[in-house]
């Protein structure tokens, strides 16, 4: 069960355990004299926006209404314009591997509010972040006894990390 502030979601890795998963989660709201809205319920559902992400029985995907947002930008011309590009891409942060760094010449662009000035070093990291926004990993859960790897990376301008499960 994945729980956000008023959002909730129970996901059973095999469907016959979905019930019992869900009697659980029932209980246990019963217990802390929880209430569910029934017009906010789904039931029986394999996959769907939650989070503004979307949830499948893969794993969790990147919306494809956000990255479409992205690549249908095209350069920005001014600040108000790098601002929308810079949120546009922290919602997407969880999924863009070097996230800070390569979005490292934007955020520099914000720093010059009285002479913006779009260079070849942001023209390249805007067309590099598209091409790389074509091709979004999943996120998934560990499985248990699996090989795990983390990667770190470190620049003077940003450190990173992820864990890996390889396939």
């Amino acid at each position: 069960m994945e729980v956000y502030v008023d959002d909730m979601l129970v996901k059973s890795k095999k469907a016959n355990h979905h019930v019992e998963d869900l009697d659980e989660t029932f209980a246990v709201l019963r217990k802390c004299r929880l209430k569910l809205n029934p017009g906010k319920c789904a039931f029986r559902v394999s996959g769907g926006r939650f989070l503004e992400f979307m949830v499948t029985q893969r794993g969790i995907e990147a919306n494809p209404d956000k990255i479409k947002a992205i690549m249908d930008m095209g350069p920005p011309t001014n600040i108000n314009e790098v601002q929308r590009l810079t949120g546009r891409i922290a919602a997407l942060s969880r999924f863009i591997s070097k996230f800070v760094e390569k979005g490292l010449p934007f955020f520099k662009t914000l720093r010059k509010v009285k002479n913006f000035e779009w260079t070849k070093e942001c023209q390249q990291a805007f067309e590099d972040l598209k091409t790389y926004l074509a091709k979004l990993p999943l996120l998934v859960k560990p499985v248990t006894r699996d090989t795990l790897y983390l990667y770190i990376s470190s620049t003077p301008q940003a450190v990173s990390s992820v864990l890996v499960r390889e396939e």
